[in-house]
């Protein structure tokens, strides 16, 4: 990773001094960047069925929101100012997003979110805001002013369509341009707007809420947990009141539940599924012609394999986790799908014990041969 990404400073200095703790303006952090794709390239993507797209018109205390995909004419018939067009994911469907997201990777993975492009006219905002997670704002094309704030007052906008601050007093104010980064931790108060037509991208990180974790946590727990006997009262006695719950009906309940345990093995398992698992809008697309098991191994062989952008491979220990399935590989297979996991690609030669694994992905479009 070059040192201006972070404005000099090394990834285990940002880790400590910056991350999570305070705001960070970083002037040309990548040289000579001015994005990734032209308004008509987001315009398209905002038509397709398999993108994530919103329209966000409005400023001051009224606002509008629409969801795609959107028809192209329908962008003729906006104004000329005061609206944003937001693409999610953007790493899902364009090589280059994903490999300028790999750049973040001082990040743990099961951290990393996606990238996210906002293409905005003179005037376009999504209004003063907070995030709950930590935020890499990187200019493209245009600029975009941003004002911040470390204001404790969060309280929302009753009737906005997003959620946009009643009330925001800027502390800082800045101007970026091509290449300029703006690092933000979780609920700083942000407000940028755009000077002239621009676009930025957004390196957004996951972070559940407790409440998300335990459900979900639950949810894993209704899956593999097994109690085994029954409710049973073979010493039942006669109530005064037959509509009453009793204290001895309650014990037994009460005991029952109380043999649901977990161990920090449990946690693990249900935290490397959760965090693997893709989002309910994400699909695989399987090959539209398959090579033969024989045909890719060779081609495997030969260029090695590379994850589908959209594939999440994490481990623990030796457990692995992909796109919310879990497995314990053989030892001699751990070092690979530990580096396949970590750089995303895994260079030939593939150990041949790994070899039917990685086919059964390649038919599913989780991995693919990574050819030059």
């Amino acid at each position: 990773m070059n040192n201006t990404l972070l404005g000099g400073l090394s990834p285990t200095r940002f880790l400590r001094d910056v991350w999570h703790k305070r705001p960070l303006l970083i002037r040309n952090a990548v040289p000579g960047f001015t994005g990734l794709l032209s308004p008509d390239d987001m315009l398209h993507l905002a038509g397709r069925n398999d993108v994530e797209s919103r329209l966000i018109q409005g400023s001051g205390t009224h606002w509008q929101l629409d969801h795609g995909p959107f028809r192209k004419s329908e962008f003729k018939r906006l104004p000329k100012t005061a609206w944003t067009l937001l693409v999610q994911s953007l790493n899902h469907v364009l090589p280059a997003a994903d490999a300028l997201l790999a750049r973040f990777n001082f990040i743990p993975h099961a951290r990393l979110d996606d990238l996210m492009a906002s293409y905005a006219v003179p005037g376009g905002s999504v209004g003063p805001h907070f995030d709950s997670y930590d935020v890499f704002l990187l200019q493209g094309q245009g600029h975009r002013r941003w004002q911040i704030s470390t204001q404790t007052d969060l309280a929302l906008l009753d009737d906005a369509p997003m959620k946009i601050l009643r009330r925001f007093e800027a502390e800082d104010e800045w101007l970026l341009g091509p290449g300029d980064m703006l690092y933000l931790p979780p609920h700083v108060a942000h407000y940028g707007v755009a000077e002239d037509a621009c676009m930025t991208y957004s390196i957004g990180f996951r972070a559940p809420t407790a409440e998300e974790l335990a459900h979900g946590f639950l949810m894993h727990l209704q899956d593999t947990l097994t109690l085994e006997g029954r409710y049973a009262d073979p010493d039942l006695r006669l109530q005064t009141h037959p509509g009453e719950i009793s204290r001895a009906m309650l014990n037994q309940i009460e005991g029952m539940i109380a043999r649901i345990k977990w161990t920090r093995p449990d946690i693990a398992e249900f935290a490397g599924c959760y965090l693997s698992d893709p989002k309910p809008n994400v699909f695989f697309d399987a090959p539209d012609s398959p090579l033969s098991r024989a045909a890719f191994g060779k081609q495997a062989d030969r260029f090695g394999v590379a994850l589908d952008p959209k594939s999440r491979l994490l481990f623990t220990g030796g457990r692995f986790f992909i796109n919310g399935e879990a497995f314990t590989p053989a030892a001699d297979e751990t070092p690979a799908l530990q580096q396949l996991g970590d750089q995303r690609r895994l260079s030939p030669p593939l150990p041949a014990g790994l070899r039917g694994r990685l086919y059964d992905w390649y038919q599913a479009g989780w991995l693919e041969v990574d050819i030059p």
